[in-house]
């Protein structure tokens, strides 16, 4: 099971920091991404991560302010997202693919976390 916290509200300029921690499972050997989900819009690809932190992957509208890292002695994969934008709202979601790699296709993630909402003001 993953467990996505760190969500809030926050102003735009501001960070944040997400976290997925995985119970049950380990994640040492998945590869991990982060997912968003605004009102009205489907799920898009936010980062990714492979199985050690060797390789990282980002949607271009948040490279250069996100960075995804993992801790595998902590089971945790991170989000940290900085100059935040009020079109970076949503419902964040944390998965985990058995392949290892770097992945940024939603159908390619085997587990999911429940979400942890983001709403950043103007």
């Amino acid at each position: 099971q993953l467990q996505a916290s760190g969500g809030g509200l926050v102003q735009a300029g501001g960070s944040l920091r997400l976290s997925c921690a995985a119970s049950g499972r380990t994640l040492r050997t998945y590869g991990m991404g982060w997912f968003r989900q605004a009102p009205g819009k489907e799920r898009e690809f936010v980062a990714a991560i492979s199985w050690n932190g060797g390789s990282t992957y980002y949607e271009d509208s948040v490279k250069g302010r996100f960075t995804i890292s993992r801790d595998n002695a902590k089971n945790t994969v991170y989000l940290q997202m900085n100059s935040l934008k009020p079109e970076d709202s949503a419902v964040y979601y944390c998965a985990a693919d058995r392949t290892s790699g770097v992945v940024a296709t939603l159908s390619s993630y085997d587990y999911w976390g429940q979400g942890t909402l983001v709403t950043v003001s103007s």
